[in-house]
C-alpha cells in the first residue's frame, strides 16, 4: 500500500508523496512518521503549520531552489511603472526584462516558479484545514487546532488574493486533490467562481478565521510580528474588499487594525530599518516571513531556499560597470557583485524629490548618481580623502564601461533594496536574512486613506496620509487629499513592494506601461566615454555638457531586433497560465490575449 510520509525537522514539515517501487515503501526509514500515525495531537498540529509557514518563506518570500531571484518580487514589481529590468547589457536578468518591457509570454521563469510555488504554498495549507478542520480525531476542537487552522485558512486567503490579481479565475483548490483535474475557477462544473467571487472569498474567510486567531499582544511584540494575527486578517480582507471597490466594508475592516493600538509607524529616523534585518519584527510588521539562524540547518540544506540569496546580486548596482575597485556602495553592501538588475524611471525620482526632498524616505530609498559617486564612503582611502569638488574631476572614480555604461539606470538609482553588510552575516555576503515583508503598518494607513476617501471621509483620509508624510519627514504635509494625492504618497511609501503594478491596473493608470520598452536609458561618465556618434536623446544631469557629467542616452534593443513591446489592453492585465501547466491540464483555459 501506498503511503504519504513526513520528517520533523527543527523548524518544518516536509511532505512528500511516494508513487515510485512501492517495495521500497515497506522498508522502515529514519526521522520519519506514517501518514495514518500523523495529524493525531496538537503537538501534530503546529508541526504541520509549521510546514505550511516553511513552504510559504521558501517558495513565496525566498529562494525556492528553482530559481536564483525572488518570484514574489519579480511578479509583482517589474511590471510597474516606476522600475525598469536593468543588468549588464540588454538581454541580462531577460526573464525580468521581458516582464517589463511586456514580452513575456507563456512561457516565462517568473511567471511559470511564481504560479507553481503559490499553488505549492496553498497545498500546504490544504493540507493542515483538512486534517484540523473537525478538530483532533479524538478529543474534537481544541483551542490549538482552531488557531492552527485560522492561521492556514488566512495564509491561504492571501495565495488566492495573489493568484486572482494576477492570473483572474485560477482554479479554486480549497482542499487537497485525491484525483482529477482542476478547471479555471469560472468554468468549475461544481462550483463557478468569478473574479470578484474569489475576492469575496478572500475577505470572508479572514473575517471567519479572525475569530479563532491570536492578536498581537502589543507593537513590541515581536512573535506577533512573524505570524498570522487578527490584524493580518483584518488587514487582507480590508485590500480584498478595496479591491472589490466595497469601500465602506473595507473601511470597516482597516479600521479594526488602526484601532487595535497593536501597531505604529517606526520613527522617521529608522524608517530605513523596515527594509533591513535591523528592523525585523518592529512595530509597523503586520507580517513578515521569519528567517532565523538555525544550528541544524546548513546554508544548502535549508537557509539559502528561505533567504533571497542571489537576488541582493540581481538588484545591487552594477559593481564591475564603475572605475575598478571603486565602487561607491561597496563599504555598504560588504561588497557584493551587483548585477545592476533594477533601475529607476527618471519621472518617478524627479517627482518623488520634488515632493518629499531629502527626507528620511527619500534618502531610505532613492540615491542620486552625484550622491552616490562623490558623497558614498568608499573601501579606497585614498578616494576617501577626496572633497566632493575633487571627486567630481577625478577618473578614479565614476561609470568605467564604455559600451554600456549603467544599462536601464537614470540618474536616480535604487538604493531601498541595496543589501546592508547587517542583512547578511552568516552565510556568505550574497545570502541576505533580513526578514521577508508581507505586510507593514503603512500600507494598512494608505488601503485606508483610499476606502475614506471612495466612501467621502476626507477628514480620516488626511489624518492617515498626513501620518504617513509627517513619518517619511516629507517637506509635503498635505492640507487636503484626494486620490491624486493618495496614489502619489502610496508610490513614494511602498515603492518596490509590491503595490504599484496591482494599483495601476485598478485605477486604470496604464499610460506609461504602453510605453514600456521603447525608451531605455543607459547612463554614462564623459569622463570615462564622451558621447558618441549615434548616441540618441542625450540628457545631462544638470541640463548642459558643460554643467554635468553624467549623462544618459536612448536605447530600444528590443524592438531593434523586432519585439513587440508595451502593455496591451485586453491581454497584459493577467498574467498567461504557464505553458507546462497548460501541457498538462486540459482543463485549464488560458487567458484572453495568449
Amino acid at each position: 500500500m501506498k503511503k504519504i510520509l513526513f520528517s520533523v525537522l527543527a523548524v518544518a514539515v516536509v511532505f512528500f508523496a511516494a508513487s515510485c517501487d512501492e517495495s521500497r515503501l515497506d522498508i522502515p526509514q529514519k526521522g520519519v512518521t506514517a501518514y495514518e500515525t500523523f495529524y493525531k495531537t496538537d503537538a501534530d498540529a503546529e508541526a504541520a503549520l509549521a510546514a505550511a509557514y516553511a513552504r510559504f518563506a521558501t517558495r513565496l518570500t525566498g529562494q525556492d531552489g528553482s530559481s536564483i531571484y525572488t518570484d514574489y518580487k519579480a511578479a509583482l514589481n517589474n511590471c510597474g511603472d516606476d522600475t525598469y529590468a536593468a543588468g549588464s547589457n540588454f538581454g541580462d536578468n531577460d526573464f525580468m526584462a521581458q516582464l517589463d518591457e511586456f514580452r513575456h509570454d507563456s512561457g516565462n521563469q517568473v511567471v511559470d516558479h511564481f504560479y507553481k510555488n503559490l499553488f505549492q504554498v496553498n497545498y500546504a495549507c490544504n493540507l493542515v484545514i483538512d486534517n484540523f478542520k473537525d478538530g483532533l480525531p479524538e478529543g474534537g476542537q481544541t483551542a490549538t487546532t482552531k488557531r492552527v487552522v485560522a492561521e492556514a485558512r488566512v495564509m491561504r486567503a492571501y495565495i488566492y488574493f495573489l493568484l486572482t490579481a494576477l492570473w483572474d479565475t485560477p482554479p479554486f483548490i480549497d482542499h487537497v486533490i485525491t484525483d482529477g483535474l482542476p478547471y479555471n475557477s469560472d468554468k468549475d462544473p461544481d462550483n463557478p467562481m468569478s473574479h470578484e467571487d474569489l475576492l469575496k472569498w478572500v475577505a470572508k474567510e479572514c473575517e471567519t478565521a479572525a475569530a479563532d486567531l491570536d492578536e498581537r499582544k502589543s507593537p513590541t511584540d515581536k512573535d506577533g510580528a512573524v505570524k498570522v494575527t487578527k490584524g493580518f486578517a483584518y488587514a487582507l480582507q480590508g485590500k480584498a474588499l478595496l479591491f472589490l471597490k466595497d469601500y465602506a466594508g473595507a473601511k470597516a475592516a482597516l479600521k479594526k487594525v488602526i484601532d487595535s493600538g497593536k501597531y505604529a509607524l517606526v520613527p522617521g529616523e529608522k524608517y530605513w530599518q523596515n527594509f533591513h534585518v535591523e528592523g525585523d519584527c518592529n512595530e509597523e510588521k503586520v507580517l513578515e516571513m521569519n528567517i532565523e539562524y538555525n544550528g541544524g540547518i546548513s546554508a544548502w540544506g535549508g537557509m539559502i531556499q528561505r533567504s533571497t540569496w542571489m537576488e541582493a546580486q540581481i538588484w545591487n548596482w552594477r559593481s564591475d560597470h564603475f572605475v575598478s575597485g571603486a565602487a561607491p556602495q561597496a563599504v555598504y553592501d560588504g561588497s557584493v557583485d551587483g548585477w545592476g538588475g533594477l533601475g529607476v524611471p527618471q519621472w518617478f525620482g524627479d517627482e518623488f524629490f520634488a515632493n518629499d526632498g531629502h527626507s528620511y524616505r527619500f534618502d531610505a530609498t532613492l540615491k542620486h548618481i552625484d550622491d552616490a559617486v562623490y558623497g558614498m564612503e568608499y573601501q579606497n582611502p585614498e578616494i576617501n580623502a577626496m572633497t566632493r569638488e575633487q571627486r567630481m574631476a577625478s577618473d578614479k572614480v565614476g561609470i568605467a564601461d564604455v559600451q554600456d555604461g549603467l544599462y536601464g539606470q537614470s540618474f536616480w538609482l535604487p538604493f531601498k533594496q541595496l543589501l546592508r553588510r547587517t542583512d547578511a552575516c552568516a552565510y556568505g555576503n550574497n545570502v541576505r536574512l533580513n526578514n521577508g515583508v508581507i505586510m507593514r503598518y503603512a500600507e494598512v494607513l494608505l488601503l485606508y486613506a483610499e476606502a475614506c476617501l471612495q466612501s467621502g471621509d476626507n477628514g480620516q483620509a488626511l489624518w492617515a496620509i498626513n501620518l504617513i508624510q509627517q513619518r517619511a519627514g516629507s517637506k509635503t504635509i498635505s492640507t487636503s487629499v484626494n486620490m491624486d494625492v493618495l496614489k502619489k504618497e502610496k508610490s513614494y511609501e511602498l515603492w518596490l513592494e509590491g503595490s504599484r503594478w496591482l494599483d495601476i491596473l485598478r485605477w486604470g493608470d496604464t499610460s506609461r506601461v504602453v510605453n514600456a520598452g521603447k525608451d531605455v536609458p543607459k547612463l554614462f561618465d564623459k569622463l570615462h566615454r564622451a558621447p558618441q556618434a549615434g548616441d540618441q536623446n542625450i540628457k545631462w544631469e544638470n541640463g548642459s555638457e558643460a554643467n554635468s557629467r553624467f549623462y544618459t542616452v536612448s536605447t530600444h534593443q528590443a524592438i531593434d531586433r523586432g519585439d513587440k513591446v508595451g502593455f496591451v489592453a485586453g491581454k497584459h492585465e493577467f498574467f498567461p497560465y504557464p505553458t507546462s501547466v497548460m501541457d498538462k491540464n486540459p482543463n485549464l483555459v488560458q487567458n484572453p490575449g495568449w
